[in-house]
């Protein structure tokens, strides 16, 4: 299989998870303060819908067929 194939075959089995989950949570550091032995983080929080599942799928798809080996008969 061919880099995009697999590529298309990994954004696929992603974006399954994602809609099965009913969409995806994450939780990012944005800055960092440190004064002393004090230290402040800000987080911010995300969510990654089904739709952005539904979307890597499809794109998954089409990268899986544009890489697909094909045999010179």
């Amino acid at each position: 299989m061919k880099p995009m194939g697999m590529l298309g075959l990994l954004l696929m089995i992603a974006g399954l998870v994602i809609v099965a989950l009913g969409g995806m949570r994450y939780l990012k550091d944005r800055d960092t303060a440190q004064i002393g032995p004090i230290s402040v983080t800000t987080e911010e929080h995300g969510f990654i819908t089904p739709m952005a599942g539904v979307a890597a799928i499809v794109v998954g798809a089409v990268l899986l067929g544009v890489g697909r080996d094909r045999k010179m008969a």
